[in-house]
Formats: structure tokens, sequence, C-alpha cells
């Protein structure tokens, strides 16, 4: 029966000791930051800007293997928007390409990470060869964002509020001279 056991857990660590060693590309997303950071098996190394989940969403923090890649994938929850080179991690999590690239830098999305289309491809064809790990650690910073946020609506209401005055009457005008007869005391 021992070596049977033996003979079993030599099996495994044979097995699970390759696909263990597949995973060379580390990948650390820092959410405070925006910034990631690729470390391939093969020497290479990068640092990208990022957009992670804006306000009212959530980027999941933890350690992920990747679950799925798919060169084009279209977002059935969010318009059919382009998702290229998604690297699936948690569920519809994913790190893919993204067109506003503008946004980089800042937190943008609905919860994915989004890279530049070409850092995505980079990524994708690193991940496809060697396996990854995917570590996504931070908070995402909210302090100057929702600030400016805030202050465009105060404008935009103290605006209103002015132009509804616009139409009042001026406090040297007399009530009678616009009601005419109608206001007597």
């Amino acid at each position: 029966m021992r070596v049977f056991i033996r003979f079993f857990a030599l099996i495994a660590a044979l097995i699970v000791a390759p696909m263990a060693a597949q995973a060379k590309v580390q990948i650390s997303v820092d959410l405070s930051s925006q910034r990631m950071v690729v470390n391939s098996g093969g020497g290479a190394s990068y640092s990208w800007p990022i957009s992670s989940a804006r306000a009212g969403y959530v980027t999941p923090r933890g350690t992920y293997h990747p679950t799925s890649l798919q060169t084009m994938h279209r977002s059935k929850k969010y318009h059919n928007s382009p998702m290229p080179h998604s690297i699936f991690f948690r569920g519809g999590y994913a790190i893919h390409g993204t067109y506003a690239v503008g946004a980089l830098g800042r937190p943008a999305s609905h919860g994915c990470i989004r890279i530049s289309p070409a850092n995505a491809a980079t990524l994708f064809s690193l991940v496809r060869q060697e396996g990854a790990v995917i570590h996504i650690h931070g908070s995402a910073p909210v302090r100057h964002y929702a600030r400016a946020h805030h202050h465009r609506h105060v404008q935009v209401a103290h605006r209103s509020y002015h132009r509804a005055l616009g139409y009042a009457p001026a406090p040297s005008q007399r009530v009678e001279s616009i009601f005419g007869s109608v206001i007597r005391e």
C-alpha cells in the first residue's frame, strides 16, 4: 500500500510541477497607482498604465490565474463593447485592450482592467505562451475624480439658479407696476 501511495505522489508531482512551472508571467496590478507591471519568465519586463473600476464599480483584489483567453470578445453586458485580447481571470472580469486610451492612468471601467491595444496584444501573447499569475492590490484613487465631478454639478446648478432669477422682477421694480391695480392694500 505504501508503495502505491508513493507511486501516486510521484505521478502527481510530475504532473503538477510542470503546470506550476508554466505560469511564468507575473502580472502585478496596483490600483492605487493605476499601473500594471509584467515580468515574463524570459526576462522581459513591462510597466503600463491601466484603467480599473470607476466610482460605483469594483475591480476584484486578490491572486488569480487566467481562466480564458479570447482574441476578440464583445461584452454582452455593456452594449457589445469590444474587448480585444481579453484575459479572463474571475467570471466576467478580464484584462483587455481598450480604444479609450485617453482614460488610461485613471479609473474608467466597469471593473475590468483596461490597457492599450498594443500592450494587450503583447500581454496576451506572453500569457498564451507561458501562463500567468495575476496579483491585484491597492485601492483605486478617488480623491480628485470625485471632487471634479461634484464641482461640475455645483457649477451647473449655480448657473441654472442665476438663469431662473433672471426672469424674476428686479428689487427696484414695484409689485404694483408689474401686476397693475390687482394688488391693493
